[in-house]
């Protein structure tokens, strides 16, 4: 592993699980900035706004981070449509973090008459949410789900993920959304945009094989899967997806990354 690349660096399941902190994980945070080493946060988790991300990872004992350590597939999506797309009236179901993105790309975000449903994962969503949603979609607005996590880890085991909340819509509204976040290619461009970085400049780290890992085999980036959340070792053979590295605690590139 190139000890010069920058980290792209998942959070749920990688970096805490819930509002459990993975303490190998704060660890090598730690030595990231100490080292003065180039990182991003790379997440599909759209619900927290960069500043919350902040506050989130200080209450689990994180130090030293800062709003622009952090691209989210709320960011992704917003820049992504609003770059191919004239549409700009958006129905969200979502929370802050995805309202945030929207309105800082230029959406108007209405309960109406919507040109567009973003789809982001909403814990307080219910079936009233969801059917006013589909009834925006079946009268024309297009569907943009930010990303399409089946599961996601948390402090007690696995919730659903937001992309099987973005299934339950293509398959009552007839329609398909964009593929935006990990492990579809948008994510990573925008990424690498922001950053002024190629993909030889990168490398990915993450928890699950089907988001992270997934993301970097389809576009040539150098991956390490670490077994602190959705996946383990056994299912890169069941999934036939498969990581460059894997390891059990990140601090084991502190470890690599000195032994180069």
């Amino acid at each position: 592993m190139g000890c010069e690349k920058t980290y792209l660096l998942d959070l749920d399941g990688t970096m805490y699980c819930g509002d459990t902190l993975i303490e190998g994980a704060r660890i090598f945070v730690d030595w990231l900035l100490a080292s003065g080493r180039s990182f991003l946060f790379l997440t599909n988790n759209a619900t927290r706004t960069a500043r919350q991300n902040v506050a989130h990872m200080e209450k689990l004992g994180y130090r030293g981070i800062r709003e622009e350590h952090f691209f989210t597939s709320a960011m992704a999506s917003a820049r992504y449509v609003a770059r191919h797309s004239k549409r700009r009236r958006a129905f969200v179901i979502g929370m802050e973090g995805l309202r945030e993105a929207l309105t800082k790309e230029g959406f108007t975000i209405v309960e109406h008459d919507a040109e567009l449903v973003f789809v982001g994962l909403d814990k307080h969503a219910d079936y009233r949410r969801y059917s006013d949603a589909l009834s925006e979609l079946l009268k024309g607005a297009k569907l943009i789900g930010t990303n399409a996590d089946r599961i996601i880890a948390t402090s007690a085991g696995f919730d659903v993920g937001n992309g099987s909340i973005v299934a339950m819509l293509e398959y009552a509204s007839g329609q398909r959304s964009p593929k935006i976040g990990k492990p579809c290619a948008p994510i990573l461009l925008l990424a690498l945009e922001q950053l002024q970085l190629t993909k030889e400049d990168v490398v990915i780290v993450g928890d699950n094989l089907e988001t992270d890992i997934a993301l970097g085999a389809s576009q040539g980036v150098e991956t390490v899967l670490v077994t602190t959340g959705v996946h383990q070792r056994a299912d890169m053979e069941r999934l036939q997806i498969y990581a460059d590295h894997v390891i059990d605690d990140l601090r084991e590139l502190i470890t690599a990354d000195i032994e180069e």
